[in-house]
């Protein structure tokens, strides 16, 4: 499908989706330089608690994956590598819990969430190579088919995602099958922009945005940046996985998302586009119980079960 028409449909200025009724409570931002800190001792204290259903692998002294099998044990099964947001300062693996667990049991691959050092402390590369240390631990894994496995993102982690496809291509070891990239946060120039719309946004605003960037590219020059840090301003995308992005109207990265689906399909990548109305950022994160964040999960699902053969 080309990119910018699955579930695409005009709506009124500030309109929000009707069924995602916390957006008229929610702030335009939560994550500020004041609340960071205190959200990411929250995150990491969540973060330490067993995953129900899985295990926590340590592979090696600064990266740990939540993994989820499925019951029945055989090789060669799919894989999926869960990288979590929180714009690259908070967050931690059991983000990924959920979707993990998931994946697993429905579709019977071996799925694993990646605990990342986070920024500012941990700038880039140090982020995407504990993703990618995580990628190789589960493509080394004697029950997982390294063909059959797709990266998995949300927002932060969407842009980590896609950066690992750029880093898995260079390297030339691993050749993920997929990249599920859910409001990825792609392009540190976003929040420079003029015309963005403060009062359609919650969650995620300009300002945090550029608190994310410039804490993950640390002493990079803002507008001189490697190209693995930002996929919006890698030159050459050819290549790379097949993709699904997914984004809603009334998030920030709306338009760095379609603009990226845009450069895949015209560098050749199969990409699928799925634009919801009406929705701010990690909707489905906030109101997962929302008949839109339950259509977006499906939409998510049917796209790995076909990507990894389990449709």
């Amino acid at each position: 499908m080309a990119p910018g028409t699955e579930g695409w449909a005009p709506i009124p200025d500030n309109a929000f989706d009707p069924a995602l009724r916390f957006a008229r409570y929610l702030p335009r931002a939560i994550v500020t330089p004041s609340t960071a800190g205190p959200l990411r001792r929250l995150t990491g204290l969540v973060g330490s608690v067993p995953p129900k259903g899985g295990d926590v692998v340590h592979v090696d002294d600064n990266v740990t994956v939540r993994v989820f099998r499925p019951r029945s044990a055989r090789r060669s099964l799919p894989g999926l590598l869960f990288i979590h947001g929180g714009g690259y300062l908070i967050g931690s693996a059991s983000m990924g819990d959920h979707l993990c667990r998931r994946v697993a049991e429905e579709l019977g691959a071996v799925a694993a969430s990646v605990e990342y050092r986070l920024a500012p402390r941990h700038p880039f590369p140090t982020p995407l190579e504990d993703c990618y240390t995580g990628l190789r631990w589960l493509a080394d894994q004697p029950d997982v088919d390294a063909t059959r496995i797709a990266i998995a993102g949300e927002s932060a982690g969407g842009g980590l995602a896609a950066a690992l496809a750029l880093l898995a291509r260079e390297r030339g070891e691993i050749r993920p099958a997929f990249q599920l990239l859910s409001y990825p946060m792609l392009d540190n120039r976003t929040g420079d922009r003029d015309y963005v719309d403060g009062r359609r946004l919650r969650v995620w605003s300009a300002a945090s945005n550029r608190y994310g960037w410039r804490s993950y590219l640390g002493s990079a020059d803002f507008d001189d940046v490697p190209p693995l840090a930002v996929p919006a301003r890698h030159e050459d995308l050819s290549g790379l996985p097949p993709a699904w992005i997914g984004v809603g109207t009334h998030d920030l990265f709306h338009d760095e998302d379609v603009a990226y689906a845009k450069r895949l399909s015209d560098a050749g990548v199969p990409c699928t586009l799925h634009v919801v109305p009406g929705a701010y950022h990690a909707f489905d994160m906030f109101e997962s119980w929302s008949p839109t964040s339950r259509a977006y999960r499906r939409e998510q699902m049917r796209a790995l079960a076909a990507a990894l053969g389990a449709s």
